[in-house]
């Protein structure tokens, strides 16, 4: 009996160990490039980080501390998932933005269990148009307005098409790129929770429009990211995509696309240690009072969106980040600025490339697929809708 016990012992003890040793040999993600598409930038450069407006009416600013390019800086326009409203949860990729030269805008459209999902489009167009003009002057932002994308994730997804479909007449700079990441919150209906879409053909016809997803919790995310594809029936088929990261588990940590997998927290872009600079001397010392506060019901998250939040706010960096998301972007942007096409973006095949795992295994590539016109296109009918088709 001892006998069996102590070689009972001896073989969890073994399998323990090798265990160990399995983990510690274990393939390590790709490093993230110094320079390029996805890279790290100017690691030297030091990022200013300034709130524009007051009180809960703000816009983060993030740029280089250093006097710009004689052209400006391009601006990103980062649009939050509906919850997530302190700029630390996208730090890693606001970060990778600004280093790279980027005037990265984080307007703070929502004031958590305060503001209704309806009133986040006018709220979001209000806050960028201010926080242009107060950077206007600013020597070390410059915003170039000929060269500004939209990052929209989640329910800051559709914002950024409603942002952009509007941008005309509301006198805001009209974007060269919209990049919508994992897409939801879309109200179903007029009087249902959710970012309700405004007519998107008004999306300028020269615009890219690329959404992104992942391989997990991936319906609801598919659904909405074609629907906004298809609903932008004046961009032409060859200025869109449709982009899949997939997850890897060949090594540790393993790589998952989740909902969540755009975030990646970094502590150094807290909001709430970013203070508002003085008040200028010619500001109206008797500011308009809000109207009175009225609380209803879809202001306040719900218990889905309560589990989103708080995995967004524990993302971490990894190679879906930088490799995924953040190259494709950067890729994105420079086509769209060059007055390239996606059909050109798809063919580039530093898209698709994920890199390799420590162990040289290639880590699953981007699935990128370029949307089919609808078939009442092809056929006259108006009663077909369209499909997608795979690279």
């Amino acid at each position: 009996m001892r006998l069996t016990v102590l070689r009972g012992s001896l073989t969890a003890a073994a399998i323990m160990t090798l265990a160990g040793l399995a983990s510690v040999q274990a393939a390590t993600p790709p490093a993230q490039p110094a320079d390029g598409a996805g890279g790290v930038g100017d690691r030297k450069a030091a990022v200013t980080k300034r709130l524009l407006g007051r009180g809960t009416a703000s816009t983060y600013a993030f740029y280089a501390a250093a006097p710009a390019p004689e052209a400006g800086r391009p601006v990103a326009i980062v649009l939050h998932g509906w919850g997530a409203v302190n700029p630390q949860s996208y730090g890693g990729w606001i970060d990778h933005l600004a280093r790279q030269g980027w005037l990265v805008l984080y307007p703070r459209f929502q004031e958590v269990n305060r503001t209704r999902p309806a009133d986040a489009p006018a709220l979001a167009e209000s806050l960028v148009k201010a926080a242009l003009a107060e950077v206007a002057s600013d020597g070390e932002a410059k915003p170039d307005l000929g060269r500004v994308a939209m990052i929209g994730h989640l329910a800051g997804a559709p914002l950024a098409m409603d942002l952009a479909a509007a941008a005309k007449a509301q006198g805001l700079p009209v974007p060269k790129l919209i990049f919508a990441v994992t897409p939801g919150g879309i109200a179903s209906g007029p009087k249902s929770r959710g970012i309700a879409l405004t007519d998107l053909a008004a999306i300028d016809p020269a615009t890219m429009l690329v959404t992104m997803v992942g391989d997990k919790d991936t319906r609801a995310a598919d659904l909405a990211a074609k629907r906004l594809l298809r609903e932008a029936s004046a961009v032409p088929l060859e200025r869109k995509l449709f982009v899949r990261a997939l997850s890897d588990d060949h090594g540790f940590p393993a790589l998952t696309a989740t909902l969540a997998a755009p975030a990646g927290v970094d502590t150094a872009y807290d909001g709430g240690a970013i203070k508002p600079g003085p008040e200028p001397k010619d500001a109206p010392k008797d500011a308009a009072k809000p109207p009175p506060f009225r609380w209803s019901a879809d202001m306040a998250l719900t218990g889905e969106q309560q589990t989103l939040v708080s995995q967004i706010n524990l993302a971490r960096v990894d190679a879906l980040d930088y490799l995924g998301f953040w190259k494709t972007f950067d890729l994105a942007a420079a086509a769209a600025f060059a007055g390239s096409d996606a059909t050109a973006l798809k063919n580039n095949p530093r898209l698709a490339d994920m890199e390799r795992w420590s162990d040289g295994w290639p880590v699953k590539r981007l699935a990128v697929e370029t949307p089919r016109p609808a078939p009442a296109a092809q056929a006259g009918t108006p009663t077909a809708a369209p499909a997608n088709r795979k690279r």
